[in-house]
């Protein structure tokens, strides 16, 4: 029997989130936003008066924290209302007028970079003495006059502005093409079964034990796309051509130093992560082939490769046993940081499980009052890896708005999935550690190789494609379909080896990520991950001092930049160790299993 999901008003209290922490009443809320209707004309009447005083200077910040706080509440209250369920028009309605006030208070203060430019260094170590309470924003000011190379004359800023709009259009055309545009063909199964090929199905069909399904829906999905490829080259190449335009007008030697300057990113990391993991293709390649020997195919195609090697585990884990797991797991994280993720539990910071309406997927929210963690829970082992997930994130954000001043306490894009990652690797550990049956112990580390195989060399494979592209464009080259193939099939063939048939479908791939418009991105997954699996081994094997250097990191928002900040904490993401080691364990691990292969009963679930 199909289990009912129940309306928002149906879910036990208990297992929601306490947003009343933030508004204990909607009304509330409705008075603050009357409040923050004032912040641009205040604002405004700083403009051009910023390097005037310290203290007018010291009172702009001061205001700005006030704004950047009551905004935090504002619309991190409106949102997550909104989320609980989305057919509520009472909360998108606040959700919208929340942003409108935000971005009307953005505008307002949009002289702040300039004038802040404009104050001569000797003013400013003069105002730094007048006022001591401004040395808190030292470096926050620092930061913005270091990239004065890269802001242009008023004009200039205005007339890059009024292209903004422009520059998205890339990414919303092939949203368009990609999302609306595009139908499918059914595919077809063994037994001659129709099954709707979408972006949402495609994947779960890809995991399907039908080879005939799998290989139908491969192939349905890629001949629509290979029917619009030269549609799809074009909207990429307007994506590096638009790029490219604002990389040269800001001053910039290439596209991926403008992209991953703003986060204080030197290229190289990007550039050492591509080459760790060229030198370390031998583990993928044995997985291929684990894969292969693993599945009994004379030949693996490239609609193989998500299929589940094991069996599934069939066990179904209670929320409040997941909690429990979750807790044991944390152990070697010490107990202030398993405090803080008790107090979580104890406190409905958690909105559990799904209702009709609510969001998909699962997040953290970072909000100052105290983070909040939507889930959908469904008993799972994926369930309670993405509640340890995400409560790494909430831990991570609530050190850093605790520790940290309004103005550093959001910490870098590049550093976002380290904690939540590292929550997830210890996880593996402790089941690893606390399992004796060789089919589910197969069945975890099959998991595991999954993670590093779609995240470390997946994204790496999108990063290398992604610089490649940008490059050709730098150099004058034009991008056709024909070139974006011929470039995608040698990477999967770098990447995936002799053992695997590189369809010729595959080619395609590139016309269905997104990310590709994303502007240097998913190279963050990567180092992200491996961060969080070099810290992981860390604090297993050094125990307290790798502890309390983690959560330093943890604590540190945004005061120093994000490789700073993780070589402190005893990852140095300059250089290509992290990956490297990383990619160790996954060849450990496939060892491991084809030792599990050789010995004892089979994996696949039967006798």
């Amino acid at each position: 029997m199909e289990k009912k999901i129940p309306v928002r008003s149906e879910v036990d209290p208990q297992y929601t989130w306490a947003l009343e922490d933030v508004y204990a009443s909607d009304s509330l809320w409705e008075n603050d936003l009357e409040k923050a209707r004032s912040f641009p004309q205040q604002l405004a009447a700083y403009k051009g008066k910023l390097g005037e005083s310290a203290k007018t200077l010291l009172a702009f910040f001061q205001l700005s924290n006030e704004i950047s706080v009551l905004f935090d509440a504002l619309y991190g209250y409106a949102q997550r209302r909104s989320d609980e369920d989305t057919a509520n028009s009472l909360y998108q309605g606040m959700t919208s007028r929340a942003m409108a006030v935000m971005v009307a208070t953005d505008a307002a203060g949009s002289f702040e970079t300039p004038e802040l430019l404009a104050i001569p260094n000797e003013t400013l170590d003069r105002f730094y003495q007048e006022e001591p309470a401004l040395e808190e924003y030292r470096l926050y000011i620092t930061r913005i006059r270091d990239k004065r190379e890269h802001i242009l004359s008023d004009a200039e800023e205005k007339l890059l502005a009024a292209a903004g709009e422009m520059s998205q259009a890339p990414d919303q055309i092939y949203s368009v093409f990609a999302d609306a545009d595009l139908k499918f063909p059914d595919a077809v199964d063994k037994d001659g079964n129709a099954h709707t090929v979408t972006h949402g199905t495609y994947i779960p069909l890809m995991h399907s034990q039908d080879r005939t399904l799998r290989k139908s829906a491969f192939t349905a999905l890629y001949s629509v796309y290979g029917q619009f490829r030269n549609t799809a080259a074009a909207i990429l190449s307007a994506q590096t051509k638009q790029l490219k335009f604002r990389a040269d007008a800001r001053h910039y030697a290439s596209t991926l130093h403008a992209a991953l300057d703003g986060n204080e990113i030197p290229t190289e990391v990007y550039t050492n992560l591509i080459q760790a993991v060229h030198e370390n293709m031998a583990p993928m390649y044995r997985y291929v082939a684990l894969r292969k020997q693993l599945l009994g195919l004379d030949e693996l195609h490239m609609y193989d490769l998500y299929t589940p090697i094991v069996g599934d585990v069939d066990v179904t884990i209670p929320f409040e046993e997941a909690k429990e797991t979750v807790y044991k797991a944390l152990a070697p994280m010490g107990d202030a940081y398993r405090a803080i993720l008790q107090e979580g539990f104890d406190n409905r910071w958690i909105d559990v499980y799904e209702n009709v309406g609510k969001c998909s997927g699962a997040y953290s929210a970072g909000l100052r009052a105290h983070p909040y963690v939507l889930l959908n829970y469904s008993g799972t082992l994926d369930s309670m890896f993405t509640l340890a997930h995400e409560m790494g994130h909430a831990i991570h954000s609530y050190l850093s708005n605790k520790t940290q001043p309004v103005t550093y306490s959001n910490y870098s894009i590049f550093v976002a999935e380290v904690a939540s990652t590292c929550n997830e690797a210890l996880l593996m550990e402790y089941l690893l550690a606390n399992t004796t049956d060789k089919r589910r112990r197969a069945y975890l580390i099959n998991y595991f190789l999954e993670q590093f195989r779609t995240t470390l060399y997946r994204q790496t494979m999108f990063a290398e494609f992604e610089l490649e592209i940008n490059r050709r464009n730098e150099s004058g080259e034009s991008l056709t379909a024909e070139s974006l193939n011929a470039l995608y099939h040698e990477l999967n063939r770098q990447y995936f080896g002799d053992g695997i048939v590189i369809d010729a479908e595959i080619d395609l791939e590139w016309a269905r990520i997104p990310h590709f418009y994303y502007n240097y991105y998913v190279y963050q997954y990567a180092t992200g991950y491996s961060a969080a699996i070099a810290l992981s081994r860390r604090i297993l094997k050094e125990g307290a001092p790798a502890v309390q250097d983690y959560l330093t990191f943890l604590s540190g928002g945004c005061s120093k930049d994000p490789i700073a900040l993780l070589r402190g904490a005893g990852v140095d993401m300059a250089t290509t160790q992290p990956i490297t080691e990383a990619l160790q364990l996954f060849d450990e691990l496939i060892t491991e299993m084809e030792q599990l292969m050789q010995d004892g009963p089979s994996i696949d679930g039967d006798a």
